[in-house]
């Protein structure tokens, strides 16, 4: 749940009320004002500002105050030209329609790459290379899109599988331990099944990366780490989940990328060895020829049988 939308269902006295309602009509006047200017202007004790704060969540009126700013500054700062719902009109060309889903999509990678922490997304790669089996649990469109990334993954033998078959989702989770590290992805972070399971896999011990919108949600809060989708997109009132897709996998080409890098060498030699031995695929175009000539030694990096 977002900070805007706690400050609008919360229970606040009148004259907390009278707080809320001034920073929820324009933010921006919190932003360089003191705890004093404010409460002189929503004419309210200093106190109330910080019962306020606590009221969410936040030890005091600073932490609340930029935890506010930072979300306020994601929701008003992108997608200014372009709507994640409804992207294209009923008249549109199909060339328009194109360019405009192009736009959509350019600026849904833009977008989600803001929402990235150096922090988390190296713990979060630190988790799934040092994890020996990495299980994804998701829902619908979500597990197409993490098929391609565990194919990836298999590629570079790390074990990687998704959890497809509806019931057997606890049995999953049961079977993971502490060498596995448990990828959960779901737009609103609220997806019942994973709420279910995600209990389960902490006590099998498994480590836990959540893919969620942003604001405060469930597999956000209890999860070990949490790399943070463009969150735009309405549940249901729109054409298609386009910045939701386009964000997922921009994070899971991400995180491959990041695994792959560890061992960057070692991988690449792996895949060209493989694909010398086994692809035997033919072209006519020249961009997809193979150069004969290798770009690496195969030699520099010990390929195990």
């Amino acid at each position: 749940m977002l900070l805007t939308e706690k400050l609008e269902t919360s229970a606040f006295s009148p004259a907390e009320k009278n707080v809320v309602d001034y920073i929820l009509k324009d933010y921006t006047k919190i932003e360089n004002s003191t705890v004093k200017d404010i409460a002189q202007k929503t004419y309210v004790h200093p106190s109330t500002l910080i019962r306020v704060a606590k009221k969410l969540g936040f030890h005091g009126w600073n932490d609340f105050k930029a935890a506010f700013l930072k979300e306020q500054n994601y929701l008003h700062n992108h997608f200014v030209q372009t709507d994640a719902n409804l992207p294209f009109e009923e008249n549109d060309s199909i060339l328009t329609i194109a360019q405009k889903i192009a736009s959509l999509e350019q600026a849904t990678i833009s977008d989600t790459l803001s929402l990235l922490e150096h922090k988390e997304l190296q713990k979060a790669t630190e988790l799934l290379y040092q994890s020996k089996q990495i299980k994804i649990f998701t829902s619908n469109a979500n597990l197409l899109i993490s098929q391609d990334f565990a194919l990836k993954m298999r590629r570079i033998k790390k074990q990687t599988s998704a959890a497809e078959i509806i019931g057997e989702h606890v049995y999953e989770a049961y079977s993971t331990d502490e060498n596995t590290c448990v990828l959960m992805i779901s737009y609103t972070g609220e997806n019942e099944i994973l709420k279910r399971v995600l209990p389960i896999v902490k006590q099998q011990g498994a480590t836990t990366i959540a893919l969620t919108g942003i604001g405060e949600n469930t597999l956000s809060k209890f999860a070990d780490c949490h790399l943070r989708l463009a969150t735009r997109e309405k549940l249901y009132s729109k054409i298609g989940s386009y910045a939701t897709s386009t964000s997922i996998s921009y994070l899971l080409d991400i995180l491959y990328s990041m695994v792959f890098a560890k061992n960057y060498q070692k991988n690449i030699a792996h895949l060209i060895t493989i694909g010398e031995e086994y692809d035997n695929r033919t072209s006519t175009s020249p961009v997809m020829h193979e150069d004969n000539s290798p770009k690496i030694h195969v030699t520099d990096a010990i390929i195990p049988n």
